[in-house]
């Protein structure tokens, strides 16, 4: 059976799941991001968000399902790391939040859960998995016809390189060194050949790069070197 697991990758997050709401931790620059990351969710999901029902694959441990959840969506996160459920699920409890959480694969949620939802995302999680094209095809077969599905990852350039793993983890230590493999990054034209493949079309794209002035991240819609979102539709 095609599987999207790979251990190695799985073990690198698990690793640090009690670090996850740490935002001194290794978990930092997805802190930094998650309010851009937000802005641009909001614009693509549209700013009334309540009674949604989002799936977000790849959750760790609730960064993006917990904002949701306060905006009024109907929240539910799966990962394939079970420390990170367990994290994931005692700071809902801490902060009041109702989010199911699964620690189950994504094509095994698959078999109970398929057109369940108005949009899925994979957010920084495609880069991490076996078989990407598989991946979508799980990912599109989740959302509802004329759903959304948003990703987001790097791209395959040697910017990205120099950045995302350099920079990113051996110079400035953002992250865990062996957090990332270059060779697994997609460029846009592959992810749009995916989607594709599996019945959906992308409908937007924009980029994320990280502002040396300010010390944070922002949204550059042309500059989609390193870190890029897109937004697809599932075609009924």
């Amino acid at each position: 059976m095609v599987s999207t697991a790979n251990a190695r990758e799985i073990n690198n997050f698990t690793s640090i799941a009690a670090q996850w709401w740490n935002e001194a931790g290794p978990m930092k620059p997805l802190h930094e991001l998650n309010p851009t990351r937000m802005s641009i969710l909001k614009r693509w999901l549209g700013n009334d968000l309540k009674g949604m029902k989002i799936l977000d694959i790849g959750c760790g441990g609730g960064l993006v399902c917990e904002p949701l959840a306060r905006l009024g969506a109907k929240v539910t996160g799966i990962d394939a790391g079970a420390e990170n459920i367990e994290a994931a699920r005692a700071h809902a409890a801490q902060s009041g939040l109702t989010i199911t959480y699964d620690a189950i694969l994504a094509e095994d949620f698959l078999a109970k859960h398929a057109g369940q939802f108005d949009a899925v995302l994979g957010l920084e999680i495609i880069e991490h998995v076996d078989d990407p094209a598989f991946f979508v095809e799980t990912l599109v077969k989740l959302v509802k016809p004329e759903g959304r599905i948003i990703l987001s990852t790097l791209n395959r350039t040697p910017k990205s390189f120099a950045l995302g793993i350099v920079a990113a983890e051996y110079i400035l230590r953002w992250v865990p060194r062996g957090t990332h493999t270059w060779a697994k990054f997609r460029k846009p034209s592959e992810l749009s050949a995916y989607l594709k493949a599996a019945g959906a079309k992308m409908t937007d794209m924009t980029g994320l790069i990280f502002d040396p002035i300010s010390g944070g991240f922002r949204e550059h819609a042309r500059d989609i070197d390193v870190n890029y979102f897109v937004c697809a539709t599932r075609q009924s």
